[in-house]
């Protein structure tokens, strides 16, 4: 089959993004792979589909670095009709070109809607994408998962509940990702509130919810492939974000270090609990950030991690996402009709 990687820009990859195991993990099963941008998309006058991808010079690749090292030197583009790819993987994080590129955050689920349509398998599902392009989108979840949480851009409600928070709590954009803007405040009159409201406060509106101690021990990342814990070889997809040393996030990025970690009872409680939305939505691949009993974010739409969680556990979690993929497509052609992915995972 034929999977189009859909991401932000190819100068934006690294070795070390998922995208980039998976794309690997794609090419060692025989599939053929390109990687598309928000401006490779045609749709022309007949209402045929096609899309324009950055292809690779060779398909034998055993590590993702010199799978990374083509790609940022491939200068070879084929275009496609929608009839010709098998899967859309929607990897891009519309956050990132919120400010300087708006008319490409959204590209993803509208093209990728069109090409649904036209009988491309989609993941994940645009239609619930479109739903959690904010984090407005985890409010649907059993409250039972969420931490206590306030939304506005009212500076006293805010204070009001911060005042109601006796550990504090954390400050951040609703519109956002990476663990960009994200502060913990201890009291109402902590005097770095008001510039902290006018700094995070410029991007919208902002997310204020209650701290959870334990966070000071890092966050788990919980992959989750058609709403049940990815699995394999009896090892769950899951480790630790443990921060760096002074700081409140734990994101990979800003120093935050990966660790192994034992998946618990809670942890699946809370997988069955997101689950029925997941499913009804869509989302084959999504990575949950655990505290406690309590689910910080959702991720759905670029999920990080499985680098790190096959050089952890020794196992190669990319090649059991695509071995779904595969599977997804096959019951396509025993149905002999496009079937959505909401439909594939109750199936």
């Amino acid at each position: 089959m034929r999977i189009a990687f859909f991401v932000n820009a190819i100068e934006d990859e690294t070795p070390n993004f998922t995208t980039t195991v998976l794309a690997l993990a794609a090419l060692n099963r025989g599939h053929d792979i390109c990687y598309v941008t928000p401006s490779d998309f045609v749709l022309r006058p007949d209402d045929s589909l096609s899309v324009t991808g950055l292809v690779l010079p060779a398909s034998n690749y055993k590590k993702p670095e010199t799978l990374f090292k083509d790609l940022q030197a491939s200068k070879e583009k084929k275009t496609f009709d929608a009839s010709e790819i098998d899967v859309l993987f929607l990897r891009n994080d519309p956050s990132q070109d919120a400010s300087d590129r708006p008319w490409a955050a959204s590209i993803g689920t509208i093209f990728g809607r069109l090409a649904a349509d036209r009988g491309v398998l989609v993941v994940n599902d645009p239609e619930g994408l479109a739903k959690a392009q904010n984090k407005l989108y985890f409010q649907d979840f059993p409250t039972s998962v969420r931490p206590t949480t306030l939304i506005s851009k009212n500076i006293e409600e805010i204070r009001g509940f911060i005042d109601s928070q006796k550990k504090g709590a954390i400050i951040k954009p609703l519109q956002g990702s990476g663990g960009k803007n994200v502060f913990k405040i201890a009291s109402p009159k902590d005097q770095n509130l008001n510039q902290i409201f006018e700094a995070v406060s410029g991007e919208g509106y902002l997310i204020a919810q209650a701290f959870m101690p334990e966070a000071g021990e890092g966050d788990v990342r919980f992959f989750l492939m058609n709403g049940r814990p990815l699995m394999r070889e009896g090892k769950y997809a899951a480790f630790r974000r443990v921060p760096a040393k002074g700081e409140i996030r734990s994101n990979v990025h800003v120093g935050g270090g990966p660790a192994p970690v034992e998946v618990t009872p809670t942890m699946l409680e809370i997988a069955d609990a997101v689950r029925p939305k997941l499913v009804q939505d869509g989302m084959f691949i999504v990575g949950l950030d655990i505290v406690g009993d309590k689910i910080l974010e959702i991720n759905v739409f670029t999920p990080g991690g499985l680098n790190n969680l096959s050089e952890m556990y020794e196992t190669n979690f990319s090649d059991t996402v695509i071995v779904a993929l595969e599977e997804k497509i096959g019951i396509r052609k025993a149905y002999g009709r496009a079937i959505s992915n909401r439909e594939l995972a109750t199936l």
